[in-house]
């Protein structure tokens, strides 16, 4: 769902958003940023609760559990 609103945002900041993001347009920066922004606080949650554990996973074995998780 798309909710149209006006926000004031710094302008120089925008633009460097845009830069690292690559991206073309504000809302395409703006829509990156809050992705990137959601995703690395589950991340953030994620690691808290998990606390710290000595996993010793090869990414082959990540990527064998990804596939089975689809």
């Amino acid at each position: 769902m798309l909710v149209r609103t006006t926000i004031d945002v710094d302008e120089d900041l925008l633009k460097k958003a845009m830069d690292l993001l690559g991206a073309k347009t504000k809302r395409e920066a703006v829509r990156r940023s809050l992705e990137a922004l959601v995703q690395e606080r589950r991340r953030e949650r994620l690691r808290a609760k998990l606390g710290k554990m000595d996993l010793d996973l090869s990414l082959d074995s990540l990527e064998e559990m990804r596939q089975d998780q689809r």
